[in-house]
């Protein structure tokens, strides 16, 4: 089954990132789970599943803040599918079944085990496979293989802390670390492998079902990344490799002192001078493994927040202008029409609306940014158009129950009242405004289905600590979910 164009067609999703996916081992995978999650969609009349970035993590957990652009996350890889594949051993296997204090370190454990089960017990097909792949990627690959490498020969400190021949990349450094960490490149070129396996048969399967993958692609890069390592030319550094400046967003709904994220920002003009290089390959790579995708931050391709690096706060940033138009030109001009979505969120002027409009990117709709007592805000359902998307919230936000019950008794009348004071209780309102709005796309987070409260929450920005862990189990979804989802799909067209 080919699925329709979300971004074209009336559609409606779910968004829920990987590892909140239930699991015995941890977080969630890309195992047997995910399949059934993809099951649910369906019988849910769901034709969308959103998931925040797949890239490697630092140990904050943050997809948004990765050692790799382009690399998979190999904590998501499914054991159980190694274990079927026979790359795992039946000893590996009852490990799985015995609980563990960390499944992060079993998880690591077991994929060398499995990589020494694809070395002796894999068919040549399979060993062809994996050459074709690391051939195939070699442009991001192998810099993120050394990367790895030598993170773990170091301690995991960052490149910034190596020693300066190998912080600078020096050829002869380079060709001897090569030399003496083979056996560990080789560990993470079969993590990748492995990984982008998984995620092509889960694609393959949700498009046979008629759902689509939709994913998320930051801006930005963390400093400690393969990224900024192999390609310091494109980032604002100076000769030692610190940032000059780091990204953030300026005070906002989310924080009055802003955040300051800490990406080195981009030589721009760099970038542009060799036709915009880098984002073309990145992109590229994006577009190969979803069917849809949302660039994050996208006010920053028009102008960027630029924080002096040694500031605590982003409270003493600027607005620097970059060349969007440019890039998105190129982009173009390459892709052909771009399957974005422009988050566009936070402090936005009439020249980033320009830039979204002129290439078509559809934005984004929060509902729970709509009330705040004046009919023209943009969020509200009858200020949308049909090139937009509409969530209820985001991962950023609260759950939409505890959102409503954080407010003021005045504040939770003039909801109601704007929603035809309705009945049943929250979210189910807001979820059929989201359903009913004109957008093509409306967008729900899986806590919403739930109608779970504030404790369940992906993140809170400009916090660290209990983020990005939520997990839902399936005793949590009911039968009455998916039948009231079919009911409310079919009831706005969105089926």
């Amino acid at each position: 089954m080919t699925p329709a164009n979300p971004l074209i067609e009336r559609r409606a999703g779910v968004i829920l990132h990987p590892t909140s996916l239930p699991s015995r081992l941890g977080k969630g995978d890309l195992g047997p789970e995910a399949y059934r999650f993809v099951e649910f969609l369906v019988a849910s009349g769901l034709r969308v599943w959103q998931v925040l970035p797949l890239s490697p993590t630092h140990p904050d957990g943050s997809p948004y803040h990765s050692p790799s652009v382009s690399a998979g996350n190999p904590l998501l890889i499914s054991l159980d599918l190694l274990v079927e594949q026979g790359w795992l051993s039946a000893q590996d296997r009852s490990s799985l079944a015995k609980p563990a204090h960390d499944y992060n370190m079993l998880r690591r454990t077991l994929l060398k085990h499995a990589y020494q089960g694809f070395l002796h017990k894999s068919s040549k097909i399979e060993h062809d496979a994996l050459n074709e792949f690391v051939t195939q990627q070699a442009r991001w690959l192998e810099d993120y293989a050394l990367y790895q490498a030598l993170k773990q020969a170091h301690n995991e400190a960052g490149w910034i802390h190596w020693p300066t021949p190998l912080r600078d990349r020096e050829p002869t450094a380079l060709q001897q670390a090569a030399l003496d960490l083979q056996e560990a490149i080789a560990q993470v070129r079969f993590e990748q492998f492995v990984f982008f396996q998984q995620w092509s048969g889960l694609k393959a399967y949700a498009n046979n079902s008629g759902v689509q993958l939709f994913g998320d692609m930051p801006i930005f890069v963390a400093h400690d990344s393969a990224d900024v390592w192999a390609n310091r030319h494109y980032f604002q550094l100076d000769a030692a490799g610190h940032p000059l400046t780091v990204a953030g967003v300026p005070p906002d709904y989310f924080s009055p002192q802003g955040q300051r994220w800490g990406h080195p920002h981009y030589h721009w003009e760099r970038m542009q001078q060799d036709g915009f290089r880098y984002w073309m390959e990145r992109v590229e790579t994006q577009l190969q493994i979803y069917d849809l995708l949302r660039i994050d931050h996208f006010r920053g391709f028009e102008a960027h927040w630029e924080i002096p690096a040694g500031d605590a706060t982003a409270v003493n940033g600027r607005w620097v202008k970059v060349p969007g138009d440019a890039l998105f030109a190129a982009l173009q001009h390459t892709f052909g029409p771009l399957p974005l979505v422009a988050e566009d969120l936070g402090v936005i002027t009439t020249e980033v609306v320009a830039l979204r409009k002129k290439y078509s990117l559809p934005g984004m709709k929060v509902l729970q940014f709509a009330f705040d007592g004046t009919p023209h805000n943009p969020y509200l359902p009858h200020q949308h158009e049909h090139n937009c998307v509409v969530y209820t919230g985001t991962h950023d936000n609260d759950t939409t129950f505890g959102w409503f019950n954080s407010l003021s008794h005045d504040a939770k009348n003039y909801v109601d009242d704007y929603l035809g004071s309705p009945g049943e209780p929250m979210p189910w309102p807001l979820i059929r405004a989201a359903l009913e709005s004109v957008a093509n796309l409306a967008m729900l987070p899986m806590q919403d289905i739930l109608s779970l409260g504030s404790e369940h929450r992906m993140n809170t920005p400009g916090t660290i600590a209990n983020n990005w862990k939520w997990q839902f189990s399936w005793e949590q979804v009911t039968p009455d979910v998916p039948e009231r989802l079919q009911h409310l799909t079919r009831l706005y067209g969105r089926s």
